[in-house]
C-alpha cells in the first residue's frame, strides 16, 4: 500500500456508512521561498535602478557606435540626437569623421553645444584633422595624452568605457561582428546601465 502525502484515510472512514470526503492539504515550501527572495534580490535591485533611470527627466546618454553607416543612417543618429538634447538630456560620445559619432555631434550641436561632451580616446592632435575640424565649436572636450602611446584601437576601448561610465543610458549602433562594440555594450550590462542596441546587418 503506497502512502499518501496528501491525504489521510483511516479504518473508521473506510468503513463509515457516512463517510466524508476528506480534504487535500498542500504543503507550501516556506524555506524555499526565502531562498528565492534571496536569489532574486539582485535582479530587483537592477530593475529598480533602471526604472529610476527611464523616469528622469534629463539624462546622459552616451551615443557610440560604427563609423560604416550609410547617409540615412547618419540623418537618423543625428535627428535622434537633436531631439534628446531638446528634452533636455546631455549627449556624450567619442569623435569621429563619419559614422555614428560623428553623427552625434551634429545633432547635438544643432541643438544645444552645452549638452554635449566629446570623450577623445587621445589628443585632439592624434585626431585626422577632418575630426579636428569637426570639432571647433565643442565647448566640452576631454583629451589624454596619457594614452598617446597607445594603439587607436586599444585607446578606443579604454574610451568606451569611459564614456560609459559617465552615462546613465547607452544607445549603440552596431553590426554582430563588432567586437570592440559588443564588450562597450557587455560593460554598460555589468554597470547596470539602461540600454538600446541598433544592429545594422
Amino acid at each position: 500500500m503506497t502512502k499518501e502525502t496528501t491525504n489521510t484515510i483511516t479504518n473508521s472512514d473506510k468503513y463509515s456508512d457516512n463517510s466524508e470526503k476528506q480534504s487535500s492539504s498542500i504543503m507550501v515550501p516556506i524555506d524555499d521561498l526565502d531562498s528565492i527572495s534571496e536569489e532574486n534580490q539582485d535582479t530587483v535591485d537592477e530593475l529598480a535602478m533602471e526604472l529610476a533611470t527611464i523616469q528622469q527627466s534629463a539624462k546622459r546618454i552616451a551615443i557610440i557606435g560604427s563609423r560604416n553607416l550609410p547617409i540615412t543612417h547618419q540623418q537618423l543618429i543625428e535627428t535622434l540626437t537633436t531631439a534628446l538634447v531638446r528634452q533636455g538630456n546631455t549627449i556624450i560620445t567619442s569623435g569621429g569623421s563619419s559614422g555614428t559619432n560623428a553623427a552625434a555631434i551634429r545633432g547635438a550641436m544643432k541643438s544645444n553645444p552645452d549638452k554635449l561632451k566629446v570623450i577623445l580616446p587621445q589628443t585632439i592632435g592624434q585626431q585626422p584633422s577632418d575630426v579636428q575640424d569637426q570639432l571647433i565649436g565643442v565647448p566640452n572636450i576631454v583629451e589624454h595624452s596619457d594614452r598617446a602611446m597607445m594603439t587607436l584601437a586599444d585607446a578606443s576601448r579604454v574610451c568606451n568605457r569611459e564614456i560609459i561610465d559617465d552615462c546613465n543610458q547607452l544607445i549603440c549602433f552596431l553590426s554582430h561582428t563588432s567586437k570592440t562594440l559588443h564588450k562597450a555594450v557587455e560593460y554598460a550590462e555589468e554597470g547596470y546601465k539602461v540600454i538600446t542596441v541598433f544592429y545594422l546587418d
